[in-house]
């Protein structure tokens, strides 16, 4: 190889490397996009299904262990049944963080009382882990709204 083509050679590898770069930032953004759109799907499944202990699982740790869920609380979400989840279109803050407004259904299952909390729900973007997480904590169905 002739030190012409050596130098336009070592010269291309950077130039490849920072075109496949540019082409997947598109990706990576999709990919988050597409991330948050399976967790707010699978989360509010969860939620309709009555699995808590399974929806606080998208918590974010953080808040989970500064606001551990008591053995009342747990009591209070065995004591209802979710019949709705009505959710907003998640409103980008920044590139790491959306807000997401929704209105959840609950009954009473002792008195069969029905009524609606409002659930302002916060979720930011683990870079590191590659997962959206709740750093708002699970609904507060004792709020009366």
């Amino acid at each position: 190889m002739n030190p012409s083509h050596r130098l336009s050679h070592c010269l291309s590898i950077p130039f490849v490397a920072l075109i496949v770069l540019c082409a997947s930032a598109p990706a990576l953004a999709k990919s988050r996009d597409k991330i948050l759109t399976e967790t707010l799907r699978t989360y509010a499944a969860t939620i309709r299904w009555g699995s808590i202990e399974q929806a606080e699982t998208f918590v974010d740790p953080a808040y989970r262990a500064a606001h551990p869920l008591t053995p009342l609380e747990l009591d209070r979400y065995k004591q209802v049944r979710f019949t709705n989840y009505n959710d907003t279109a998640p409103v980008p803050v920044n590139d790491n963080e959306v807000r997401q407004t929704v209105e959840i259904g609950i009954v009473n299952v002792n008195t069969q009382d029905a009524r609606s909390v409002i659930d302002r729900q916060v979720w930011k973007y683990d870079k590191k882990a590659k997962v959206w997480l709740l750093t708002t904590g699970l609904p507060d169905i004792t709020r009366q709204d």
